[in-house]
């Protein structure tokens, strides 16, 4: 097999020939014929996250069908297509697991960051944190569910029902997500770069109600705020554009620190609370409504060996949407 590999952090990623790798117990083996690349792959590279293990194959939103099963592994079959996310392994013993929010494990594995991931070949996963996936939608189209879907999916779940949704930073994860709250009936605004006028557009394309630059305020206030801008500044931005009882929520998993805010801007019940991760339970329930929605991702593909064009591309936001590897 052969792999795009991280050995040194902040270092660009490395073309290299690995021997073929076998599943072990309760593990399959996946020929990868697509890779999202996530802004998270990005925290990988720059050492921005702790305890990476290196050297490390980044990439966590993978598709691809399996090629090979381990022993104890009866729910999934040779050829079937399957996804791969960010959450690659939990203890299942701790009081989280026990508790159902095994997105909060104190002993995860996370692929492309503790376990290698996507941007190989092939890749081994543990049977029970991958999803099935049906055979509708190609490849390219279906990676970036895997990671911007779920995250988003898990974000807007915790944002809560209001109607007017903000969503700071319109790439991958927005612009999917932009599509299902408006499936759902709510009005979209979309707050970008400023001076990005190509991605407002893009924004009102998908039914944005509103699209301006993140340090503007909405014409009216917002029930609720998701940011996934990596900027921490956006927060006090996000609680003043927010109504009285309010939320917003913090989507990254990595963010630039927080400056100091008035209290008045949290005061009068606004909530402001993160996301870690995504359970199982997200998944299945994202995926199986994913063709309900109809959403419609907008990629770039990049060859496998191209990934540290893609890297850059995203970091510079070259494109709308999202960047896809392929094999």
């Amino acid at each position: 097999m052969h792999a795009m590999v991280l050995k040194k952090l902040g270092s660009a990623l490395e073309w290299t020939e690995i021997a073929d790798r076998q599943p072990a117990q309760g593990q399959i083996r996946v020929k990868v014929t697509a890779c999202g690349v996530c802004r998270t792959d990005l925290h990988v590279v720059d050492g921005e996250l702790p305890d990476p293990k290196l050297p490390i194959i980044p990439g966590h939103e993978i598709v691809g069908r399996i090629d090979a099963i381990g022993a104890d592994v009866e729910s999934l079959r040779i050829g079937e297509r399957v996804g791969i996310p960010w959450l690659g392994h939990t203890c299942g013993i701790c009081r989280y697991c026990l508790g159902n929010r095994e997105n909060l494990c104190d002993d995860p594995l996370f692929t492309g960051f503790t376990r290698d991931g996507g941007f190989a070949t092939a890749t081994i996963a543990d049977a029970r944190f991958a999803f099935p996936l049906s055979e509708t939608g190609d490849d390219t189209s279906l990676a970036p569910l895997l990671c911007a879907g779920l995250i988003g999916w898990r974000s807007l779940v915790i944002a809560g029902d209001g109607r007017k949704l903000g969503l700071y930073g319109f790439g991958a994860a927005a612009h999917i997500l932009a599509q299902v709250a408006r499936w759902q009936g709510r009005s979209v605004f979309a707050f970008t770069r400023p001076g990005d006028v190509s991605a407002q557009n893009f924004a009102r394309s998908l039914g944005a109600t509103w699209a301006g630059a993140s340090d503007e305020m909405p014409p009216e206030p917002l029930d609720a705020a998701i940011i996934f801008a990596a900027v921490g500044e956006l927060v006090p931005m996000a609680l003043k554009a927010v109504r009285k009882g309010g939320r917003v929520v913090c989507a990254g998993i990595h963010m630039s620190d927080i400056p100091s805010f008035p209290y008045g801007l949290l005061w009068e019940e606004r909530q402001l609370v993160s996301v870690a991760n995504l359970t199982r339970q997200d998944g299945m329930d994202f995926l199986r409504l994913a063709p309900e929605i109809g959403i419609v991702t907008r990629t770039t593909s990049y060859p496998l060996r191209e990934a540290n064009q893609a890297l850059a591309d995203l970091r510079a936001g070259r494109f709308e949407g999202a960047a896809v590897l392929v094999p």
